[in-house]
């Protein structure tokens, strides 16, 4: 039976970003990656499943939510700006050691916030002088001139009234990534030079502890066999809850999950392509929940330059875009069936979202694309179906409770650790891999060759980048050295 010093479950950005880490950290450590479609990276790092923003808050204004006192939070934006920001300095030193090529998956493009109407106006202005008085965001633009908004963003102001009103934010220094082809270029190096086992078509069919390891049970295209693990990451996307509710450790027990599938328009009109340069956020309507916010973004799926509208949500009991349509129903057990129930009686909100999307026809998303170009027309657009999100279900003092993020999991012995829920995941990946470390190698992590060896990977990991202003200029000027930006 083989051994590893820590198993892989899932061949996407987590944990492609983990085998990186590790690999820096330890390179004789024996690592094994498992996955269940042909190539790393197809299921929710691909291009076409994710929205590719490089998520730092420069534009989606969910991340500052207005207080019923009328203040703005800027609390969860500037935490999410930070996380990327330490993205960045991961990807500027591995292109600085040539282990990989940010023209590959990474774009420059403009972070805009785009409002309509007297309400969301005031909203964007107060949001604006809010948050820009913190370094991360002293170069965000703010206006409401016609002439200016429509330079910006051409196809967006196209048929619109001069006389109505708008304002619009913008971050220059914005971002487009192609997870896919990230994930591809991380792992590339390790497989070549050894450093990392890589099995496709492979699925684990369960696991379970064994002394102090954990055996794995695996299936490789019909063959099934064993393998040993002193750790284990379930980075699988959706299908990381089944697999810990499997593991039996009592950490995971009331973890449910609720699936939600999506959709884009896609603009098959190079001349229209061309002429929008931004990713494009709107504001959810009310009462919508997070996901619905609407945005038109410029996109390079495998390096070409598209035109995305969306996220049109739908819903499938499916955990994964290449899953089984029971998913769903063989993640219920006794411990998470309460608290699935009590969050199915407190998101009724929810609930007619999702059905009143389900019953969009082409010509109601037509409208709701005509909201951000209204000069658009249905025979440029084609509907693509992209990845499942399955968000968190958690019990809590308070009952059960539906989150909208991502949360690691983690065993009492650091042995196994688990991600769960989705956005704004990929773009965070770096801090989250972070808090694995941290959890499960927590001698390691104190040691000093592992400090040093982190220290040269991430001169920013540590550093609180809100207060310590000379930090995030160091690190914005390595990023721009060797991304570009």
């Amino acid at each position: 039976m083989n051994n590893y010093d820590a198993v892989l479950v899932g061949g996407g950005i987590m944990s492609s970003t983990l085998a990186v880490l590790l690999h820096e950290l330890d390179p004789e450590m024996k690592l094994l990656m498992v996955e269940r479609l042909e190539s790393p990276g197809l299921e929710s790092s691909a291009a076409t499943n994710n929205a590719g923003t490089g998520h730092a808050a420069n534009c989606e204004l969910n991340y500052t939510p207005l207080l019923p006192n009328g203040s703005i939070d800027p609390q969860k934006a500037l935490s999410i700006n930070a996380a990327f920001e330490l993205s960045l300095d991961l990807w500027a030193s591995l292109a600085s050691l040539g282990r990989i090529d940010p023209a590959k998956f990474l774009n420059q493009i403009a972070h805009i916030s785009f409002v309509w109407g007297e309400k969301d106006v005031a909203y964007l202005q107060k949001r604006f002088e809010k948050i820009v008085s913190f370094k991360a965001f002293s170069k965000m633009e703010f206006s409401s001139d016609f002439a200016e908004l429509s330079d910006w963003m051409p196809l967006v102001m196209e048929g619109r009234s001069s006389g109505d009103l708008f304002a619009g934010t913008r971050v220059e220094r914005g971002t487009d990534i192609d997870f896919g082809v990230l994930t591809q270029l991380y792992l590339e190096p390790l497989v070549e030079n050894n450093s990392l086992e890589l099995r496709l078509r492979t699925e684990v069919k369960n696991l379970y502890r064994n002394n102090n390891l954990w055996r794995l049970e695996l299936d490789s295209q019909g063959r099934i066999f064993e393998i040993q693990s002193k750790f284990v990451f379930l980075g699988c996307g959706g299908g990381a809850l089944h697999l810990l509710q499997r593991s039996g450790i009592p950490e995971g027990l009331s973890y449910a999950g609720f699936p939600v599938s999506g959709q884009w328009l896609i603009c098959s009109d190079e001349f229209l392509v061309d002429q929008h340069n931004a990713k494009v956020y709107g504001k959810a309507k009310l009462g919508s929940p997070p996901m619905s916010v609407p945005h038109l973004d410029s996109r390079w799926i495998s390096g070409k330059k598209s035109l995305l509208f969306g996220p049109f949500a739908g819903f499938s009991s499916k955990f994964l875009k290449n899953g089984s349509y029971l998913d769903l129903f063989k993640s219920i057990t006794t411990s998470n069936m309460t608290p699935m129930l009590q969050v199915g009686l407190n998101n009724i909100t929810l609930i007619k979202y999702l059905l009143n999307q389900l019953l969009l026809t082409e010509n109601d998303r037509l409208d709701l694309l005509k909201d951000f170009c209204p000069k658009a027309s249905l025979n440029d657009w084609k509907l693509s179906i992209a990845g499942q999100r399955v968000q968190i279900i958690k019990n809590t003092p308070n009952g059960g409770v539906l989150q909208m993020g991502t949360e690691l999991v983690t065993s009492e012995d650091g042995s196994l650790a688990v991600l769960l829920g989705a956005s704004p995941g990929a773009s965070t990946a770096v801090k989250a891999m972070m808090e694995v470390l941290e959890r499960c190698w927590p001698d390691q992590m104190r040691d000093d060759l592992w400090k040093d060896r982190l220290t040269k990977l991430l001169p920013s990991y540590g550093l609180d980048l809100n207060k310590n202003h000379i930090g995030l200029e160091e690190l914005r000027q390595r990023t721009k050295s060797f991304l570009g930006l």
